[in-house]
């Protein structure tokens, strides 16, 4: 069985390119099967990217990007986006993503988690966790994100309300100084962790 969270899809390459107007911005997107919400743009991803907290000057990581909706908006709002996955063929269009929506300011790199990563520093990690791939991984992204953080930076992440928004909130409040939820809304809930 694949999921988009494996390293090579092994279902055929199908594309669908959506439109899609976020933060008074608006954006074309190729989507592709086997890489994460196949055909739109998933109500997490967008209530995450209606609500995350941006600044001019921070350097961005969006961690797990998939087809990179949220590195690509961040990208119009910050000063540059580390975008990774796990998943090549996510990887491979994010790529062209960021060439169709004329970003320069991002770049995708592969590998697991904060691998690609490793000892550097953002302002924020933004993500859409895989929920699916078990309690583990969203352990790992929340315990080991304030070793990715400057001081005062934040872990911004989106969680269905059914689908174990209490652990992480438990876990957010055991690893951060300070939790808030920034969204709520279509059973998701928005989450910020302060470094």
């Amino acid at each position: 069985m694949s999921h988009y969270y494996s390293e090579e899809p092994n279902v055929p390459l199908r594309t669908k390119t959506i439109e899609v107007c976020l933060r008074g911005h608006c954006f074309k997107f190729i989507t592709a099967s086997g890489v994460f919400s196949f055909g739109k743009l998933d109500r997490g991803t967008e209530l995450l990217i209606e609500n995350m907290v941006l600044d001019r000057n921070w350097r961005v990581l969006d961690l797990g990007c998939g087809y990179g909706a949220i590195g690509i908006v961040a990208s119009r709002f910050v000063d540059y986006v580390v975008m990774t996955d796990v998943n090549r063929r996510a990887i491979s269009i994010a790529r062209k993503n960021l060439k169709i929506n004329g970003v320069r300011n991002a770049e995708v790199r592969w590998g697991s988690l904060y691998e690609p990563v490793k000892g550097e520093k953002f302002d924020s990690i933004i993500t859409n966790p895989p929920v699916h791939v078990g309690k583990e991984v969203l352990r790992e992204i929340v315990i080991n994100a304030p070793r990715h953080l400057n001081d005062g930076g934040l872990l911004q992440l989106v969680i269905k309300t059914k689908q174990g928004a209490k652990y992480i909130k438990a876990l957010m409040e055991e690893t951060f100084t300070e939790v808030r939820e920034l969204a709520k809304g279509s059973g998701y809930r928005v989450y910020a962790g302060i470094a």
